[in-house]
């Protein structure tokens, strides 16, 4: 939930993360990562970004990566083999204080190889940074403050002077969603209008990723079920397989609990 809302923020409002991480306003759009013809290694914490003669990778991270500077290499080459002649910026931000060396990382090495990339630890970073740009305030809890709900007062204070709905009802949303890493629910809940949140696309997203996390589970718990039944009743591990679209190592694990489903 939290990669995905850095994401959405990052796509919506690209001229304000280009000016923060490469120092001009460009307007930015998004890059599929199928585009870079092999399938990503993990695409849920990654936005990638582009315009004529930049690519911007950013990788959104609540929790350190042990794989994290192998992944950056590994991008690097993919973009680098589709786009040969454009600047390449990488930037892994990781949202959640961390006292672990891995978020200290920014180069992958080998006995014949060397890459570099830049890591942002946003509680490290200064309030200031994040309280001027709309784009920029869902981050500004996450900075290096130490009244976080004082923050959180100002980034909705900044907020109720947005005069565009729809960007004030993102920008609430996604304010609101970064700030649990950090602050109780009642506390969040006190700022920001739930009703201005809920015309938000984020929100409305996230929503609906949720219900279809919901429907994925009820599918299949309906074919847990229907294995167990159609063990019961004497068909081999494959054929179950088959029918219900469950892997021959479910099944297998369903088959081991199913006397236990008798009593």
């Amino acid at each position: 939930m939290f990669d995905n809302t850095c994401k959405f923020i990052a796509e919506l409002y690209s001229p304000d993360f280009a000016t923060w991480l490469l120092g001009e306003p460009i307007t930015l759009t998004k890059l599929s990562p199928t585009e870079l013809s092999i399938e990503p290694i993990r695409a849920d914490s990654l936005i990638l970004l582009q315009s004529d003669e930049v690519v911007l990778h950013i990788e959104f991270q609540t929790e350190p990566d042990e794989n994290m500077s192998f992944r950056m290499a590994d991008y690097y080459l993919r973009i680098y083999r589709r786009f040969p002649n454009k600047q390449i910026h990488q930037v892994v931000i990781y949202l959640d204080e961390t006292t672990s060396n891995k978020v200290h990382q920014t180069t992958f090495t080998t006995e014949k190889m060397r890459h570099e990339f830049s890591v942002i630890r946003l509680w490290e970073q200064p309030l200031e940074i994040f309280l001027n740009t709309p784009g920029l305030l869902p981050f500004a809890v996450l900075s290096a403050t130490n009244d976080k709900a004082s923050t959180l007062q100002q980034v909705a204070n900044s907020v109720d002077k947005i005069s565009e709905r729809r960007t004030q009802s993102n920008i609430s949303a996604a304010a609101a969603i970064l700030a649990g890493l950090v602050l109780e629910q009642e506390v969040i809940g006190r700022l920001f209008r739930k009703d201005i949140m809920r015309e938000s696309i984020i929100y409305q997203s996230i929503l609906s990723e949720g219900k279809e996390e919901g429907r994925e589970e009820g599918s299949q718990q309906k074919a847990r079920q229907i294995a167990l039944n159609l063990l019961a009743e004497g068909m081999t591990v494959d054929a179950i397989a088959r029918i219900t679209g469950l892997s021959v190592e479910m099944v297998q694990q369903l088959q081991q609990q199913e006397p236990d489903n008798q009593d």
